[in-house]
């Protein structure tokens, strides 16, 4: 049985909008490997393995939400809804619709929520075809760049993409395993309710 309650999906969906604004606005990281990258799409992709399709969903347009009507939440601290038609604005639609194709997958296979292996490709996969796939794209048409050229500029994400998922991956997975209830349940799951005595 896994009988959920609204205010409790709504206080999820708000504490990864929160987690995601939060690690956003940290430094960049520098590894050695390719461009510094920030953590920005770990928390996202994080939000859809965690709480599945909707709410992950839910909770990436919260904060988008947030950045466009001045919250200084987007990376390295901007804001506003100008970056939704700048060159990065491809990355910032993705988001949401990765969380949601990483919850889809986690959750369609809620019963191994805690294998690295799922939780791994179901973030990389939807990051490549949403977030590696929108942003170039947007870039080459708001940049004034050709195609190649920002699917080319775009490849330097990769190997920092690939760590994220990793860590991503490794942290949902030991959240399953606390909470092995988190994932909304199937239809057959919710339809039994207990009966008065």
């Amino acid at each position: 049985m896994n009988r959920r309650s609204p205010a409790v999906d709504v206080a999820l969906v708000a504490g990864f909008a929160a987690l995601i604004a939060a690690v956003a606005i940290l430094p960049d990281i520098k590894t050695g490997v390719g461009v510094p990258f920030s953590l920005q799409t770990f928390a996202v992709l994080l939000a859809g393995a965690c709480l599945g399709a909707v709410r992950g969903f839910l909770a990436v347009v919260l904060y988008l939400a947030g950045g466009a009507i001045g919250l200084p939440i987007f990376s390295g601290g901007a804001a506003g809804i100008g970056h939704f038609t700048g060159p990065t604005a491809g990355y910032l639609i993705a988001f949401p619709l990765a969380a949601a194709l990483c919850g889809f997958i986690v959750q369609r296979n809620r019963d191994r929520a805690t294998s690295f292996s799922l939780v791994f490709t179901a973030g990389l996969l939807s990051s490549f075809l949403f977030i590696h796939t929108l942003g170039p794209l947007n870039l080459a048409w708001r940049a004034d760049m050709s195609v190649q050229a920002a699917f080319l500029f775009d490849t330097q994400f990769y190997p920092g993409d690939v760590m994220k998922n990793v860590l991503m991956a490794l942290v949902a997975t030991a959240v399953h395993r606390a909470f092995p209830d988190l994932l909304p349940g199937r239809a057959r799951d919710t339809e039994r309710e207990p009966q008065p005595a």
